[in-house]
This record gives structure tokens, sequence and C-alpha cells, in this order.
């Protein structure tokens, strides 16, 4: 929405390894809205739940990728009337590839977002991103992705965007992320702006 200012943080992540190459993942965010013209809102949002499985190992010393799909669920625990969450469950389809390269790390893919809810314009609708980066030193990766998405509203606007970023770490366990982006493709009513600033602390 035009004058619409989202986002979700901080959040707390976990990751545990189930079985040999898979691995269960749940994000538990707090999220905030402030809309144009209307009160500001904060409060828990919606949570994640998602099932992370590399069927194919990356060839070190050839041309063979990673790859690996990372079904999602969307569990509804957000206000929807408060902006802070879409009000019903959705799924996210994707298969994901990654091929590394000395310095260089190339990854991306997409799937199919599961989003139609009862009595909603809501849609189903397809995500697409690939990401380049590189290890500049020992402790500063830099980064840039794009990504399309097809309409999520009857009558809504298709985007493509683009993000540029950095991960810098402190030591194996804080680590500092930034990015910054914005569409490409129908910007003024999908993403004029959009920028991220996270503290990560990520356990043994």
């Amino acid at each position: 929405m035009s004058g619409d200012t989202s986002g979700v943080g901080p959040a707390w992540e976990f990751n545990y390894g189930l079985i040999p190459n898979g691995q269960f993942h749940i994000v538990a965010p707090l999220a905030f809205d402030s809309p144009s013209g209307g009160p500001s809102q904060f409060g828990y949002g919606d949570t994640e739940l998602g099932f992370k499985y590399r069927f194919i190992d990356e060839d070190a010393n050839g041309s063979r990728p990673m790859v690996g799909v990372f079904p999602l669920l969307e569990i509804p625990t957000g206000d929807q009337a408060g902006g802070l969450g879409a009000g019903h469950v959705r799924a996210y389809l994707p298969v994901w590839v990654q091929k590394s390269f000395g310095d260089w790390t190339s990854y991306g893919g997409g799937g199919y977002w599961i989003n139609h809810g009862g009595g909603t314009d809501d849609k189903d609708y397809w995500f697409f991103g690939w990401l380049l980066q590189k290890q500049v030193t020992k402790n500063l990766v830099i980064g840039g992705e794009i990504f399309h998405q097809t309409a999520d509203t009857i009558g809504g606007e298709d985007t493509t965007g683009f993000n540029i970023g950095a991960i810098y770490d402190f030591d194996d366990h804080n680590h500092l992320l930034v990015s910054a982006g914005r569409a490409l493709q129908n910007a003024s009513a999908t993403n004029l702006y959009s920028w991220y600033l996270g503290y990560q602390i990520t356990g043994p």
C-alpha cells in the first residue's frame, strides 16, 4: 500500500538438524506496521515453520551444484487487523540451487506460494530470486540479489527488484547483516524502498 511502512524485528530463529541433510526451521518474529495517516502497530507476527532438505551435494572440484528444497508454512499468529499478519495459513514450495567458486558463491531458485485466504483478494503467486556474493575478507561478505514476484492479490501488480547487502562476522557467534534495495517494476505499488539491519547471534 502506498505510504505504508512495515517490517519484522527482532525475530528469534531456531534451526535443528533432525536427519542427515535435513534441518527443522522456526522463526518467531515481532512485527510492526505504520500506515500513512493511521496509528502504528507493534506485536507478534506470523510464525514461520520450515524444513530444509538437501538431496544433491555440491561437487567442490566439479560443476555439480548443491540442490535442495525448503518448504515453509506461515502460521497466522499475527494480528491481521493491525497489519501484523496475513490472517490465513500460507505455504511456500521452493527449490534452491547453490554453487561456490573460490571466494564467490551463487545461489537462487524459487517456487510457488499458496496464499489464497477465504473472503479476501489474496491469491497464489510465484517468487524467484538469485544472489551472487563474494568473501571479501575473512570477516566480510558482500553480495547482491535480483528477484521477481507475480501479483499476490487479485488485480495486483507483478514486481521485479534488487537488494545489495553485506554480512560482517565479529566472531563465530556475532554477526551484522545489512541490505537495501527497491523494486524496478511497479515500484510505487509494490516496493518503493526496502532496507534491513540486523544483529545475529548464533549458537554453537
